[in-house]
């Protein structure tokens, strides 16, 4: 695999489970909800590959030519914008480690189609219940 697949692959790790530890501890610290909690916190377990010390060897973050902020990064009107913006993130990431994952193995891409699912769900049932 080469070094700039490597890059992308370490890149949407990081986002993915950056996406879902916002999620996660909001529901956590802000609406006391373990079972939602839980539920994202094994997603984020989960969103893990076994090559991480030559994903980490790949990481080129001072050549990364979009790490400056754009202003709709900078700003979020309130708490539903910020699960919003971060459910999408983690559910993009996912979906780009899925096609990314069948140069490694059908198994892990088939994890992060399975992660990607779970977090529309997750989402879903999440509005539906606010929204009520």
């Amino acid at each position: 695999m080469t070094k700039q697949t490597l890059r992308l692959i370490d890149a949407n790790l990081n986002r993915l489970r950056e996406g879902i530890r916002v999620v996660e501890d909001i529901f956590r610290y802000i609406y006391n909800n373990k079972d939602i909690s839980l539920q994202l916190k094994n997603l984020r377990h989960l969103s893990r590959l076994e090559s991480y010390s030559e994903l980490l060897e790949n990481r080129d973050i001072n050549n990364d030519v979009l790490k400056q902020s754009t202003s709709s990064e900078q700003s979020r009107e309130d708490l539903n914008s910020i699960l919003i913006s971060n459910f999408k993130r983690a559910q993009e990431s996912s979906r780009v480690l899925e096609e990314f994952a069948k140069l490694i193995s059908t198994k892990d891409s088939e994890k992060f189609k399975h992660i990607r699912y779970k977090l529309y769900d997750l989402e879903k049932n999440i509005n539906s219940k606010e929204s009520k």
